[in-house]
Parts: C-alpha cells; sequence; structure tokens
C-alpha cells in the first residue's frame, strides 16, 4: 500500500489530462496484484462456504421435493384405501337395503296369506254358524209343525190319540213336507 501511494504521489498531475484516464502501468500491476490476492482469498475462504450452502440448500430442496412426492403418493394412497372402502360401504348399504326390501316383502306376503286364513277361517266358522242355526231352526219348525199337526188331528178326529198314534202321524207329516227348499231358501238369505 506504501508503494501504491508512492506512485500516486510521483505522478505528476497535468490539470490538462486525469490520471484516471491516462494509463499507468504501475498502477495497473498493484490492481492486478490485488485482484488475483483478493480472488485467491475469496477462492480459498469465501467460495467453499458459499458452495457449501448453496449445496446444503439444494439438498433441502430436493429432500422437500422428495417428501413433497412421497406425501402426495400416500394422500393419493390413502385416497385409494378411501374410495374402496366408500365403494365397499355403499355395496354394503345397497345388499342391507336389498334384504330389508326382501324381509319387507316377505312379510307382507305372510301377513297377506295369514289375513286370507284369518278371513277363511272366518267364513267357514260363519259357514257353519249359519248351518248350525238353519238347522236348529228346521228342528224346530218341524217340532213347531208336529205340535200344529197333533193339534189338528186332534180336533179333527176329536179325541186323544196315543203317544204311537201321535208319532206316527207326525213322521208321515213330515215325510210330506219337503224341508230341503226351506234349508235351500234359509241358505240364499
Amino acid at each position: 500500500m506504501v508503494a501504491l501511494a508512492s506512485i500516486i504521489h510521483s505522478t505528476p498531475v497535468v490539470a490538462s489530462e486525469s490520471w484516471l484516464i491516462t494509463p499507468n502501468v504501475g498502477l495497473m500491476v498493484w490492481v492486478l496484484v490485488v485482484f488475483f490476492i483478493s480472488l485467491y482469498i475469496l477462492r480459498k475462504a469465501v467460495f467453499p462456504r458459499i458452495t457449501a450452502a448453496l449445496d446444503a440448500r439444494a439438498r433441502d430442496i430436493n429432500e422437500s421435493i422428495d417428501s413433497a412426492h412421497r406425501t402426495r403418493e400416500e394422500a393419493e394412497q390413502l385416497l385409494a384405501e378411501y374410495r374402496e372402502r366408500l365403494t365397499e360401504a355403499r355395496s354394503q348399504s345397497d345388499e342391507i337395503v336389498a334384504r330389508a326390501r326382501q324381509a319387507a316383502e316377505v312379510t307382507e306376503r305372510e301377513a297377506k296369506e295369514r289375513g286370507r286364513e284369518i278371513a277363511q277361517e272366518a267364513s267357514q266358522r260363519a259357514q257353519r254358524d249359519i248351518e248350525a242355526a238353519t238347522k236348529q231352526a228346521l228342528d224346530e219348525i218341524r217340532r213347531e209343525v208336529a205340535d200344529l199337526t197333533i193339534m189338528a188331528t186332534e180336533k179333527v178326529t176329536r179325541k186323544a190319540l196315543s203317544e204311537t198314534d201321535q208319532r206316527r202321524l207326525v213322521d208321515e207329516a213330515l215325510g210330506e213336507i219337503d224341508f230341503s227348499t226351506l234349508s235351500s231358501s234359509a241358505q240364499n238369505n
């Protein structure tokens, strides 16, 4: 640096010329020496640190990119798994609904069949009751006819008939009456 100062002082300053524009070999040599020394210091001390920092940053970026790729792949796998589970759940729910419909149809069919059976039993019971009531009514009519026949016969003959005569006359009278027409007309009503 002292040499640089002596070079600067040894060159005469001309008022018409600027010393910055005029080439000075000594100054150029010192500038080159300082430049190469600075370059050497930068290369040995600063550039390795900058390179190491840039390499570390590049490594971090690559790791982040790799991590992002792995995370994306995992997310895609999870998404595919969830879609598969969703599809499976939908198929299970469709199956449950189908089973419920089948069970409802079976229950409905059984209820209809049971209703028909109950109605048929009620109809048969009513038919039996009607037949029993018809038979009872016919029996009552027969008794009434028998009593009326006995009374009419007693009035006509003006005498009392014995028990055997009464039975014989009643049987004859009942044999002449057609009760089948009475029972069919009672069933139609």
